[in-house]
């Protein structure tokens, strides 16, 4: 994640005290010495919308970790330091024994999180998220009305999914919504931006599309580099304009590092005096931290780098405990992710902004045919990828 109002606008958001870590150089990728991973996990295939560019492919299905399993790998999560769960799907909600497992997660140490299409969160249902101790609660919504129903595959689901948020609003509990690019929607940022003022929405963020489940038969709605340059100004634009009217919201972009370096350029241009903190957070960040500090687990237990890479399982929690897997420095997958820069070929190799990007996605790139490639999403230019100054200033 990317945190365009803290870069630009230099205001604290949610997560930064796992992403902005001054000791994160030390560190592989922006990990904090003595933590675990942050944990996707998908714990239901189940969802009651078809969206055209689920990573999860969901529609039905019943979990396969029972309670007693869930709950195993909870206990097991808390004791490798795994700072938040991310409760996903599928869609979570559907999932009946939901409420206990956050119960657990929280009572165990960690935060919880919940990815949802918000079209099930009743004000009765938001009161019960919040007394639980949910940190956050982030609804998916990819436009506003038709446009989103068009993406989620039902009628009403934008409706639906607003009053989702608002009844988190309404209830205290903290909420958000995430919004996934692509050309069929990207016109819809503007809109997305008019609706988080008018509705007060705290917290946006923006993702890039990534090429897994039904997204794989999406490449070809994927932004150009042009477009994708026009979508970051628009964001970069709008989050400054937020904050300058007193709305100080927390603006991300997601699953795309070129924009660490991008809107550092961009503040070369028109926030001069926020470059060099740019550069600061950028090095603490580390870039994309597949396979390090980030990890997924699915509804059956297997383990993978990351929620998107799905092709490339590195265990499965019924065989083996999570922090055996993770910890496991014999792993062939995960030991070449966190020493991928020694893999890398081709424009990422060569780049100026590697210490910061770290590669971006390695699940897009083998989408585009070489694993240790050039990820098709990064849109920085032969220029901008040979910036004067090149790594030294990285290593200085």
């Amino acid at each position: 994640m990317i945190s365009v109002s803290r870069l630009l606008c230099d205001t604290a958001g949610y997560g930064d005290g796992l992403r902005y870590v001054p000791s994160a150089r030390s560190q592989a990728a922006g990990t904090r010495e003595g933590a675990g991973p942050v944990v996707v996990w998908n714990v239901t295939p189940a969802c009651n919308l078809r969206c055209s560019h689920c990573y999860y492919d969901a529609g039905t299905g019943s979990p396969g970790l029972d309670t007693e399993e869930a709950l195993t790998l909870l206990a097991d999560l808390a004791a490798f330091h795994v700072p938040v769960v991310l409760f996903s799907g599928g869609e979570p909600l559907l999932r009946p024994d939901l409420p206990r497992l956050i119960g657990r997660a929280v009572e165990l140490g960690m935060r919880a999180v919940i990815s949802t299409n918000g079209t099930l969160i009743t004000r009765e249902r938001a009161r019960t998220l919040r007394d639980l101790g949910v940190s956050y609660v982030g609804v998916s919504l990819d436009g506003v009305g038709e446009a989103n129903d068009r993406m989620r595959g039902v009628p009403g689901a934008f409706e639906l999914a607003l009053e989702g948020i608002r009844n988190c609003l309404a209830e205290g509990q903290r909420v958000g919504l995430r919004f996934t690019m692509t050309r069929e929607n990207v016109h819809q940022l503007d809109a997305i931006f008019d609706l988080i003022a008018r509705e007060g929405i705290p917290r946006a963020c923006f993702y890039h599309l990534v090429y897994s489940g039904r997204g794989a038969d999406m490449v070809d709605q994927d932004l150009d580099p042009g477009e994708r340059r026009q979508a970051v100004d628009l964001i970069a634009t709008r989050t400054l304009e937020l904050h300058g009217r007193g709305q100080p919201v927390e603006i991300l972009t997601v699953d795309n590092h070129a924009d660490g370096p991008y809107l550092y350029l961009w503040a070369l241009r028109h926030r001069p005096h926020r470059a060099q903190a740019v550069l600061e957070l950028l090095r603490h960040n580390g870039g994309n931290r597949s396979g390090v500090a980030i990890a997924a687990v699915d509804h059956r237990g297997n383990v993978y780098p990351d929620q998107f890479s799905r092709h490339w399982p590195v265990g499965n929690v019924r065989e083996r405990p999570f922090s055996r897997i993770w910890a496991d420095g014999d792993q062939p997958l995960l030991s070449q992710l966190r020493d991928r820069k020694t893999l890398l070929h081709g424009r990422c190799r060569r780049c100026t902004w590697l210490e910061v990007c770290n590669g971006n996605f390695r699940a897009r790139a083998q989408a585009a045919g070489d694993m240790w490639g050039d990820d098709p999403a990064c849109y920085l230019n032969d220029e901008e990828i040979a910036w004067p100054g090149g790594r030294e200033r990285w290593t200085a």
